[in-house]
């Protein structure tokens, strides 16, 4: 009878402690609105309410330097072969008309080669294997903009009737100052949003402990048509303006 209650005993001890300790394990830790405001390490930074989030942009107009031209050749005949030397012969035409006009060998790159047959459909039940079209595109570079109307239209008379121009856009060779003008002017903006924020709250505005950054060059694409009977007309081509933006989030501190 003793023994029995000893043990009884003994199993409640423990079931108080395992139950007592529950709420000690399981307490919620102070939630920021209850954290004291004079003092940032009551803070809670590991959730994303906590502090003040804003958005800063920064944008910068650049006048582009470079030209790429995307153009290639297209040629079809009734065997691969054929289509082969017909698209051969032409883009070698190109590309030499391409480094006459100064465009350097590191400038002209390849973007695909296809090889595929074409097929007609006859009386709309059945097809047959008419040839093979081959096409052979590439990406050109232009480092003198002012000279990209010129190039276009030497390139497309060499090319003559198989040539295709995809179009051209206008980029910055090296955006980096850009960038970094940019980025300061967004910074800026976030962190005048922030203290506008703060002093409207009625805040000390604290350091900040978060910045992500996203954005970059935004390039310029333009379309280049061409004329009935593959030839192109002497149409001048404008690189214009663009811009270069950057946006940061930012989150800072209340103190």
């Amino acid at each position: 009878m003793r023994k029995g209650l000893l043990v009884g005993l003994l199993i409640g001890v423990v079931l108080f402690g395992a139950v007592g300790c529950i709420p000690w394990a399981s307490a919620d830790p102070v939630a920021p609105s209850e954290a004291n405001p004079q003092n940032p390490s009551d803070l809670n930074y590991d959730s994303q309410w906590t502090g003040i989030w804003v958005l800063g942009q920064g944008e910068v107009t650049v006048v582009p330097d470079v030209a790429i031209l995307s153009l290639g050749v297209e040629a079809q005949a009734s065997t691969v072969e054929e289509a082969m030397d017909e698209a051969a012969v032409a883009m070698d035409r190109v590309i030499a008309t391409l480094r006459a006009n100064g465009i350097a060998e590191r400038d002209i790159k390849t973007q695909w080669f296809n090889i595929y047959p074409v097929r007609k459909w006859i009386d709309g039940d059945y097809e047959v294997l008419i040839g093979y079209r081959v096409s052979n595109m590439v990406s050109v570079k232009i480092r003198n903009v002012n000279a990209t109307g010129r190039i276009i239209d030497a390139a497309a008379q060499a090319g003559g009737d198989l040539i295709r121009i995809q179009g051209v856009s206008f980029t910055v060779d090296d955006p980096s100052q850009y960038y970094a003008e940019a980025r300061a002017e967004a910074i800026a903006d976030a962190k005048a949003k922030a203290q506008q924020l703060a002093d409207l709250a009625g805040v000390q505005l604290g350091r900040p402990f978060y910045i992500s950054e996203s954005g970059g060059f935004v390039p310029i694409y333009r379309d280049y048509a061409m004329a009935e009977g593959g030839t192109v007309p002497p149409t001048p081509i404008s690189p214009g303006e663009t811009e270069v933006t950057l946006t940061v989030q930012m989150a800072f501190a209340i103190q």
